[in-house]
């Protein structure tokens, strides 16, 4: 055998790949559901399975963690040296409700193979996130008998909520977390089997909007006509968020967005995403036509958008001849870099207010908000992920944006003092992340894990001091 400690590391990995993979289905199994309203007893029983599955997996101090009002963080470690770089890597253990039921080709909580895919909820975002690193760590405790850096660990509990306890978090346990570096393994790669570095997260302010006309609903044939209707009032409200194009029309919302210069768009069109592989990625209907007048990876990675997540006046099971009392939507924005949330927040309150007809009553709450997040890939530890992701998938590593949102990011990276944040993971555009039939492509957490193992040892070079 070879005497290469990162080859040792590997050949572990490789001799052991199903044990990891059944590690993950074991997780799986835990419907940890961290939205309101599910049992918050499956969010700690599945804090306490990573507990235990660090335990057995090489970390020498495992904890979970508390802040009052928030699901449990998982804090675990390894010091082979202080003199060695220290990482802090990250996943999270909640998940997003299963959805429909219905909708599932197979148990949402059951993992289950099929054409070289793991479905079930939380096998992509972010179980295989906790696997990947987990995996690496083990294979080189076990396979090279030491780790080439030091590694801290946090799992959180409530990303999927908005990390709404984070600050208190960070204000409780910061002593803890002094790194070089951190590795945030809760993105995905542009295409499946082509690896990426997410340099840029959109932000996210979300609010609830209720309108109400009346004390109750009432009979649409005894009282159509004069008595407004607060669906048809909210739905006009809605449908004023955006322009016939679909571009947002909230007054101000764009004013902070910076303009992408021509090399930038350029290295756009370049990537493996052609405007029809995106409408395939994301399902589209035939007729659907894609909206932003851009290539769409522009507009979803940098531009903002306005989606309505849910919107509700009786419901389908109930429906009957009247005029509802009320109607409710939650309204989410997503923000790109340059825009404070509180002022994005204002101007979607003041948009929805103002187009709001017949003198309705509106009720506007806010519900969640993060800041967007961009990097410089100055700091040589980028320059050691994007070897090591070649390394790990045998293909050239590419930076790229993502559409959506990490409430960690941020405020870790400040808590750091600006320590780089490497942002990779193994959702691909066909995971259906929050969506029914969620699925993990078995070779690329497989070359997620190989890239691990080899990250490590490039981040030892790369940040050692006078490196």
């Amino acid at each position: 055998m070879s005497d290469d400690p990162t080859t040792q590391a590997l050949a572990h990995y490789e001799r052991n790949a199903a044990i990891y993979l059944d590690e993950l289905k074991r997780l799986v199994r835990i419907p940890s559901v961290s939205f309101p309203g599910f049992p918050e007893a499956e969010v700690n029983r599945s804090a306490e399975a990573v507990a235990e599955l660090l335990r057995r997996r090489s970390f020498t101090h495992v904890e979970v963690l508390k802040v009052d009002g928030a699901h449990p963080y998982v804090y675990a470690e390894r010091i082979e040296d202080p003199a060695l770089p220290t990482l802090l890597l990250y996943a999270h253990h909640d998940v997003q409700p299963a959805g429909d039921a219905g909708a599932w080709r197979s148990p949402p909580f059951e993992p289950t193979e099929r054409e070289g895919r793991l479905y079930g909820r939380g096998a992509a975002d972010d179980k295989a996130g906790i696997l990947t690193h987990v995996a690496a760590v083990d294979a080189w405790v076990r396979g090279a008998r030491r780790l080439p850096v030091n590694v801290k660990l946090v799992i959180e509990g409530e990303e999927e909520i908005g990390s709404e306890h984070l600050g208190a978090f960070l204000t409780r346990y910061r002593a803890r977390l002094d790194a070089d570096a951190m590795i945030l393994t809760d993105t995905g790669n542009v295409e499946t089997g082509v690896p990426s570095v997410t340099v840029a997260l959109r932000g996210l302010v979300c609010v609830e909007v209720e309108v109400r006309s009346l004390d109750q609903s009432v009979h649409s044939g005894m009282w159509g006509g004069p008595v407004p209707d607060p669906v048809l009032a909210l739905a006009r409200m809605l449908a004023g968020l955006v322009d016939a194009d679909g571009n947002v029309a909230v007054p101000g919302l764009l004013e902070q967005v910076r303009p992408l210069t021509p090399a930038q768009r350029e290295a756009i069109v370049a990537l493996p995403v052609t405007a029809d592989d995106f409408r395939k990625q994301a399902r589209m209907r035939p007729g659907s036509r894609l909206l932003g007048g851009r290539h769409p990876l522009e507009t979803t990675w940098w531009q903002p958008s306005i989606s309505v997540n849910a919107i509700q006046a009786s419901n389908r099971k109930d429906a009957r001849n009247i005029i509802n009392d009320v109607a409710w939507a939650r309204v989410g924005v997503r923000l790109v870099p340059d825009q404070e949330p509180e002022a994005v927040r204002r101007q979607l309150e003041a948009a929805l207010r103002s187009a709001a007809p017949w003198g309705v009553e509106v009720t506007i709450t806010g519900v969640s908000s993060g800041a967007p997040w961009i990097t410089d890939l100055g700091h040589p530890a980028f320059g050691a992920a994007f070897r090591a992701l070649e390394k790990g998938y045998g293909k050239k590593a590419l930076a790229i944006g993502c559409g959506g949102s990490i409430g960690f990011v941020e405020p870790f990276a400040q808590a750091l003092g600006g320590a780089p944040a490497i942002l990779i993971g193994v959702e691909d555009p066909y995971s259906n992340a929050h969506s029914e039939n969620e699925s993990l492509d078995l070779g690329d957490f497989q070359k997620g894990i190989r890239s691990a193992i080899h990250l490590y040892a490039e981040l030892a070079g790369a940040l050692r001091p006078g490196a």
